[in-house]
Formats: C-alpha cells, sequence, structure tokens
C-alpha cells in the first residue's frame, strides 16, 4: 500500500498529490527533451529493486539505464534483471566526483540515438551526494541542450537512516536534493520508529512527495515523467549551486569497498557459517554486502544482499556461463581485504582472487 504525505506530514490522496498545472511553452520545450531519472538513496535502501520494477512491469516505455558502482569491481548490472534496455556501468568512483565525466560522455552517446528510447534511469551508488550529479546536467551546453532532469527520487531505508544521517552527510543530502522521498522497509520498524523517521525527513525536506513502501512497491506513474524537478526553486535556496565546484566534494576515506571472485563452487553451508559470524562480530562496520554465487550441485545463481545485520537472499536465473565466477562485495569500515580474501577462498577450498 502505498501512502503520500503532504507537507506538513498528513495523507492526501495521489491525485491531490500530483495535480499538474496548465502547460508553457517553456514546459512544452522542456517536454521534448529526453527525461532523465536519478535513483538516489544510501547504501542498501532499495535502489536496484525499484530499478528492476521500472524495466519488468508493463508500462510501454523503453529506458536506457545507467548504474554508478562504489569500487573496482561491481555487480550491480548483474543484478539489474535481464531486460531489453541498455545498460551502462561506471565503477570504481562515484559518479558525484571521480566518475562524473563518464556520465557526461554515456549520456552524450546516447543523445545520438535517442529515438531508441523515451527516457533515461540513472541508479548513483549509495555513497553519492546528489548535488554535483544534479549539477552536471546545467552546466553541460550539450546535454543541456538535449535532456532534462526529470525527478531525483531518493529511496530511504526505514530501519537504518536515523543511525546515518546524521553520521554520513551523503544520506542528509540525498533527502534533501529529492522531488520524491520512498520510506522504503517500513515492514522492519514498529510505528513509533516509523513516526521518528518521518519527522526526521520532513525536518530536512518538507516540500517533497512522501511515500512509504515494503520493497521499492511504489506505484511508477508517481515517480517516473513527473517533471518534478525545478532549477529555479533550488537556485532561490541556494544561489550559487550551479559555480559550486564538484572538486570540493569529498567522501568519507575510511569507507572503502573489498570485492572479491572465485571461480570455484561455493560450499552452501560453509558459506552460511562465514556470513553469520561475519555479521554477528562485524555487522555494525559493513555498511552494505552483496553477491552473486555458484553454489556447488545448483546451476542457478545464488543472489545475497546485506545492509549492516540485515541480510536477504533469493535463487536467481540460472547462469548463462558454463563456467561462472561467484562475486562478493563489501562496503563498509575497516574492512580487512586479506582477511576476507581468506575467508571466501575457505568457503570454496581454493584461492580467491582479488
Amino acid at each position: 500500500m502505498t501512502e503520500i504525505l503532504n507537507e506538513a506530514g498528513g495523507s492526501v490522496c495521489a491525485e491531490e498529490a500530483c495535480k499538474e498545472d496548465v502547460a508553457t511553452p517553456s514546459d512544452l520545450a522542456a517536454k521534448s527533451k529526453t527525461p532523465v531519472t536519478i535513483l538516489t538513496g544510501y547504501l542498501g535502501a532499495g535502489k536496484t529493486t525499484l530499478l528492476n520494477r521500472i524495466l519488468t512491469e508493463n508500462h510501454g516505455k523503453r529506458y536506457a539505464v545507467v548504474v554508478n558502482e562504489f569500487g573496482e569491481e561491481g555487480i550491480d548490472n548483474e543484478l539489474v534483471v535481464d531486460a531489453d534496455e541498455e545498460i551502462f556501468e561506471m565503477n570504481n568512483g562515484c559518479i558525484c566526483c571521480t566518475v562524473r565525466g563518464d556520465l557526461i560522455r554515456i549520456l552524450s552517446g546516447l543523445m545520438d540515438r535517442a529515438e531508441g528510447f523515451d527516457g533515461i534511469l540513472v541508479e548513483t551508488t549509495g555513497l553519492a551526494d546528489p548535488g554535483p550529479v544534479v549539477q552536471t546536467f546545467f552546466v553541460d551546453d550539450d546535454l543541456r541542450e538535449k535532456v532534462r532532469l526529470d525527478t531525483v527520487v531518493t529511496l530511504i531505508d526505514a530501519l537504518h537512516f536515523l543511525g546515518k544521517v546524521d553520521e554520513q552527510h551523503e544520506a542528509e543530502e540525498q533527502v534533501a536534493f529529492a522531488d520524491v522521498l520512498i520510506l522504503n522497509k517500513i515492514d522492519l520498524v514498529d510505528e513509533a520508529e516509523l513516526a521518528s523517521v518521518k519527522a526526521k525527513i520532513r525536518s530536512i525536506n518538507p516540500h517533497a512527495r512522501l511515500f512509504t513502501t515494503t520493497k521499492s512497491g511504489v506505484d511508477l506513474q508517481n515517480i517516473l515523467d513527473q517533471g518534478s524537478f525545478d532549477l529555479q526553486k533550488l537556485l532561490e535556496i541556494e544561489p550559487g549551486f550551479l559555480e559550486e565546484d564538484p572538486e570540493d566534494h569529498e567522501h568519507d576515506d575510511s569507507i572503502t569497498s573489498v570485492s572479491l571472485t572465485c571461480d570455484q563452487p561455493i560450499n552452501a553451508r560453509k558459506f552460511s557459517e562465514w556470513m553469520r559470524t561475519l555479521i554477528r562480530e562485524r555487522g555494525t562496520d559493513i555498511f552494505r554486502s552483496k553477491g552473486i554465487l555458484k553454489i556447488d550441485g545448483d546451476d542457478r545463481r545464488y543472489v545475497f544482499q546485506g545492509v549492516h545485520m540485515v541480510m536477504d537472499s533469493e535463487w536467481g536465473a540460472p547462469w548463462d556461463e558454463t563456467s561462472p565466477s561467484s562475486k562478493l562485495v563489501f562496503i563498509g569500515r575497516n574492512l580487512d581485504e586479506g582477511t576476507l580474501n581468506e575467508a571466501f577462498a575457505a568457503c570454496a577450498d581454493m584461492k580467491v582472487t582479488v
């Protein structure tokens, strides 16, 4: 069930919240440009789940997809469902800084064949500050002429948000820049906790539409092709926004990513025992864990995901490769790559390549 909250925090119906103004000539000109929707949110908030829903639901539109992942070896592109849409992956950096040029290059290339899709979806890494990403669409002349930033959609993990927002400035910025807020995983908190999360969200951004969901289950009509982003309103709040230097943006250097691969089948029992022990002992330092594993004796992908001490897994599609490799990614603090490497290797009794 989806709920929309107004600026005061009370519920309103979707029809009232989504009333459209009469279109002006400038609005019509903007509509002729290719719309870009940014999906952002802190680690494990449900961005890829929402992206998969967009790519699989029957809405009659085609999207080009750009996925940004923190770390050298990413797996988010493999977590995206097998759809007809083209998927472009940007690894080894955050979209808001080190790989910003890649974003411009990919989007510019897409504009050469824009007739092949109806819009572009950009999924940022969970550590991205959306400010420099938004800025990209207005400081590059070529992009400004061909695309329009349609909506910034921020997903929020109801269980972990309050523990992150005052600690990691990216979590706060992701909420502040949102046109649409999706408060996800509400089934993991009680009513009092949910009320506290909503109050904190509204103290940061009282204007964006807020939906409460489980498994990113928002009506897609409320987030796609909304024309919600308004640069002028943003400039009224931050007059120097377009002059800000993206090089000034810094990440917490204590947060790192460790990526492991294994070419031999994984022993399910050993992996399960290791992960339970690891999460119990180090769960507070492991912000995000995710993997696609080749389990010994099964031809299906085993998809594993975790946020701190909350873990989930499911069987995916059969492997296409004859000799698939397992991949496992950790994002967090104080990660000992060598120790993790050895432990993962022990799950298959072989040496892991990093």
